[in-house]
């Protein structure tokens, strides 16, 4: 690896914090834009927000249709990079392209949504067009002991006593590319927040599309820690895993992390295949997606009387008391049109004359049109109604404005199937959305969230843990577009989205609200302390489970869900150091002269570095890649720090499946009588003969009596 790292990385621009001179270069693909903000939002406030921290050091520049009065006390700054004075890829389009002006509002929704979940003002009343009703805060209460947020009736700020959220809002990397006639503007943008009166602040990236240079990342990233953050959120996924010294964010949450700023980032959207988790370096708080207890149905009344509650967010006016025609797609399939196409509602596949005025029902194959697509499509030929068969997507809603749309999974597909096979003139409607709460079981981990093992390297656990990110409530943009407004009302302030970069900001706010109460704490103890208090059964008192009803592992959801409430007072935290993740590196397999030229150090690499010795970096999970039977024990080393009772006293339990041995060599700890906060052990790993091929799960829990500290590990049998 080591010889090709001076073909991999460029040293192109000198930034004067993080990174003293020290760029990875990205292609076009391997880079991500981000959105902006809309600061009309009543999310951002500043009523009863404090005077702007002394030690903020940023600016808030200005651009089109954002100028200096759209900031205040809670967006306390906004910056804008021309992305032609970054260097971008010899060889890349990006080079042809025009530049122009950018603006720093958002457009899509997607910044302003983000932003608000991880450190919105608390709202009273907020709702979409009459559903998830409820406060928009970091205290919204849920129905499930232990558990939150179970039920999000909205984004969850990071609120905490007296709160004082602001932000700075950041785009570079504005371009313009064509798509057919019409054409898009493509940035980056960071959004920073001051959470209580101590001035810690977040910044939050939101990844548009493909196009950015990563050096203008890096640069904002740099300016970022500059202007004194302390948390920086990445709803940023590229579409596959990076090498590291090509991966920009990887990069510029390693200086953060350097610079005591602590990196959340969304894990991905590439479910339910393993090994498609990204962002999972281990100086990255990785995040993936569940749901909450809330659900959206949209119900279907088939002509023989049999209803059945299918997912979708509808406001349609149709009925019970009338019904219409009900087609199965290939039914009203056009001349020449492969059946295939036809079942999946592709363009041009269906016969608009007999589409007009049905209720169609269509299916999903994998690698097929998504759902945006097949509702356009039957929208467009005038039918009255989707019906879609999707067993993998049949649990996260969609959103498909005031057109009658309903999801249903395989079962429930057949019969409906089966009703207009058997019937001559079948026919159905569908109802508009109802929201049902306390759902069970919940939280479930989202089927798009992305899995582990980290493409990087196996030998740490990846994703590191979960939080609501399924038809999750926050601020947006107001939507004008047609068919998206129920009649009669005014647009919403407020929309309801998927995907881990909704789960992102919830941790993030979860760690700005820990930062708060523990201000001399590392980025590494609060995330330990957030890991190690991780929850691990749902609300009806089992194991969380995955979407399709298996109880799920670490490689789906980590740890557990978030519940910074109990992370508040952990006992127990395992602390990463610098020194740790540059022995990373070094066991990574990065040269000894580059991990300097990253690290600014004169870090030596230690004797004898090899991939297998990442299980010993001091991480508040376990995860060893490779595991040989007849090899007999692997030995994990862990410290542990006391930052609760000076006089408590822990004990060890161990849960391990009855094909593996688990040994730890220090069973308790009596911290009244140790000399020091910390305490280090060993835990011995062992497959049994008769132990078959694959992952093993379990967990270790150091316990007192107000505390359990639980350290998860996965083990690869071989």
């Amino acid at each position: 690896m080591g010889s090709q790292e001076s073909e991999r990385v460029s040293l192109l621009n000198f930034y004067s914090h993080a990174f003293k001179g020290f760029s990875a270069m990205l292609t076009e693909n391997e880079a991500a834009l981000l959105s902006g903000i809309w600061p009309e939002s009543p999310s951002f406030n500043d009523d009863g927000i404090g005077e702007i921290p002394s030690r903020w050091k940023g600016i808030c520049m200005e651009g089109p249709d954002f100028n200096k009065s759209s900031c205040n006390r809670k967006i306390i700054g906004a910056r804008y990079y021309n992305i032609q004075d970054f260097s971008i890829q010899p060889n890349s389009d990006l080079k042809k392209t025009r530049h122009i002006t950018g603006s720093l509002r958002d457009f899509n929704g997607h910044g302003t949504h983000t932003t608000s979940i991880a450190a919105g003002i608390k709202l009273p009343n907020a709702y979409y067009y009459g559903l998830a009703k409820g406060w928009l805060s970091l205290e919204t209460k849920t129905s499930c002991p232990d558990f939150w947020p179970v039920r999000s009736s909205g984004g969850v700020g990071a609120r905490a006593g007296n709160t004082s959220i602001q932000y700075l809002v950041v785009q570079c990397c504005e371009l313009e590319r064509r798509v057919g006639s019409s054409s898009v503007g493509m940035w980056l943008v960071y959004i920073s927040m001051h959470v209580l009166s101590d001035g810690f602040i977040v910044i939050i990236l939101r990844a548009l599309q493909d196009g950015c240079s990563g050096s203008v990342i890096l640069k904002a990233i740099d300016d970022a820690i500059k202007d004194g953050v302390d948390i920086i959120s990445i709803s940023i996924g590229m579409n596959y895993q990076s090498d590291l010294l090509h991966d920009t964010i990887a990069i510029g949450a390693f200086h953060g992390e350097q610079m005591r700023v602590m990196v959340v980032c969304s894990g991905g959207n590439d479910g339910p295949s393993p090994f498609t988790v990204v962002n999972s370096a281990p100086w990255m708080f990785t995040v993936a997606a569940s749901t909450i207890d809330r659900d959206f149905k949209s119900t279907i009344v088939l002509g023989n009387g049999k209803i059945f509650q299918g997912s979708g967010i509808n406001f349609s006016n149709l009925t019970r008391s009338k019904t219409y025609p009900l087609a199965f797609a290939e039914e009203v399939a056009s001349d020449f049109a492969p059946l295939s196409d036809a079942r999946n509602c592709y363009p041009g596949s269906l016969n608009s004359t007999k589409v007009a005025g049905k209720i169609i029902v269509c299916t999903y194959t994998e690698g097929a049109i998504p759902r945006s697509i097949k509702k356009l499509v039957v929208e467009g030929d005038k039918a009255e109604g989707l019906i879609l068969i999707d067993e993998a997507e049949k649990d996260l809603p969609f959103n498909s404005g005031i057109f009658p749309f309903s999801e249903v999974g395989n079962i429930v597909g057949s019969q409906i199937l089966n009703y207009i096979n058997s019937t001559k003139n079948p026919t159905a409607t569908i109802l508009p959305t109802t929201e049902i709460r306390k759902c069970t079981p919940a939280p479930v981990v989202a089927y798009f969230s992305s899995r582990g093992p980290g493409w990087l390297t196996q030998n740490i656990l990846k994703p590191d843990m979960m939080a609501p990110g399924v038809a999750i409530l926050a601020a947006t943009i107001p939507n004008k577009e047609d068919g998206s407004v129920p009649i009669g009302k005014a647009p919403s302030l407020f929309d309801l989205r998927s995907g881990t970069s909704m789960a992102c900001p919830h941790v993030s706010g979860a760690a700005a609200f820990i930062k708060s109460v523990h201000h001399r704490w590392s980025s590494s103890m609060i995330k330990s302390a957030l890991m190690t208090t991780g929850v691990v059964s749902n609300n009806i008192g089992r194991p969380l489970t995955n979407s399709s009803n298996q109880i799920a592992n670490p490689l789906e959801m980590g740890v557990g869900e978030i519940n910074p409430i109990k992370a508040l007072n952990p006992g127990l935290v395992f602390e990463t150091t610098l020194k740790d993740y540059l022995n990373f590196l070094c066991y990574y397999g990065i040269s000894q002269k580059m991990i300097r030229l990253i690290s600014k150090t004169n870090f030596s690499c230690p004797k004898d570095s090899n991939p297998d010795l990442i299980s010993n970096i001091n991480y508040p999970s376990i995860s060893i890649g490779k595991l040989n039977r007849l090899q007999g024990f692997k030995i994990v080393e862990r410290t542990i720090t006391n930052v609760g009772s000076p006089n408590s006293s822990y004990v060890s339990s161990i849960n391990a499946p009855p094909c593996l041995v688990v040994k730890v060599s220090l069973k308790n700890i009596d911290f009244a009588k140790a000399a020091s906060t910390r305490a280090s052990f060993k835990i011995s790993f062992q497959g049994k003969e008769e132990a078959s091929r694959g992952y093993k799960f379990g967990a270790i829990t150091w316990s007192d009596r107000r505390h359990d500290v639980r350290i998860v590990f996965a083990v690869n049998i071989e």
